[in-house]
């Protein structure tokens, strides 16, 4: 299956779960730190329309800062109902936006991780799509887009997800479920009590740590960084795959 189509029906698995939520659950916390569960229904919706042209107005009226134009985007988007977003989801789930250079990958990776950021707090089973899960795992840890930044945490790190049997990185082991491993590389404050090995403190410290804060233009070179040394062109096409899978 194309990574394109794997973001299709991760947008339409989301919608239909954010679609069965009650008023209260919508208001409960989410994963992704200051949000509800409203307010990650309403990111989802934010770039299905016009996403690069709204994403390259945002680097340049905020200096590149990812964080702020997310924010910015989800106020105004979150000010619609549930309903409304959820059929936007729905109706725009085949969008083509991806951010500049970097092909669907980031685009599925932050699909992936929202659904966990829904569906953990709340107690939702899902039989997510291993592959869709190989996808996000394989993007974090290799090919960095704009919004992340944890390819040189990751460094000297062996990442190992016990229930899928792959295997990314050399040194310390970091060993766990895939979406535990998700969660962690991505920065969330979860499943770090699912992880065990020698590498868990030093990842924790580098993920969780004070983040620098970064000068405007140094944000600004970052963002370049990105669109002058992109992922490999078979990430970027329309047409790619999920990369070969890692054995254990």
């Amino acid at each position: 299956m194309r990574v394109y189509d794997m973001v299709v029906r991760e947008r339409q698995a989301l919608a239909a779960t954010l679609g069965r939520l009650t008023p209260d659950q919508l208001r409960t916390p989410s994963l992704c730190a200051g949000w509800t569960m409203h307010d990650v229904a309403a990111h989802l919706t934010t770039y299905l329309r016009f996403g690069q042209v709204k994403l390259y107005l945002g680097i340049v009226a905020t200096a590149a800062d990812i964080d702020r134009i997310n924010v910015t985007l989800t106020r105004w988007a979150a000010r619609r109902p549930i309903a409304e977003l959820v059929g936007t989801l729905h109706r725009r789930a085949g969008a083509r936006t991806t951010i500049p250079r970097s092909g669907f990958d980031p685009v599925l990776t932050d699909a992936v991780l929202h659904d966990l950021d829904i569906r953990r707090p709340l107690g939702i089973p899902r039989d997510a799509p291993e592959e869709s899960r190989w996808v996000a795992f394989h993007h974090l840890a290799h090919h960095p887009a704009l919004g992340y930044s944890r390819g040189p945490q990751l460094r000297g790190l062996e990442l190992v997800a016990t229930d899928t049997g792959w295997r990314i990185g050399q040194g310390a082991p970091v060993r766990g479920p895939a979406e535990a491993l998700l969660l962690t590389m991505s920065g969330r404050d979860a499943g770090w009590d699912e992880l065990d090995g020698d590498g868990v403190p030093v990842l924790r410290a580098r993920v969780l740590g004070d983040r620098p804060k970064f000068h405007p233009v140094r944000r600004l070179t970052m963002a370049g960084q990105v669109l002058i040394d992109p992922p490999p062109a078979d990430r970027r096409t329309r047409a790619a795959v999920a990369p070969p899978l890692t054995p254990g």
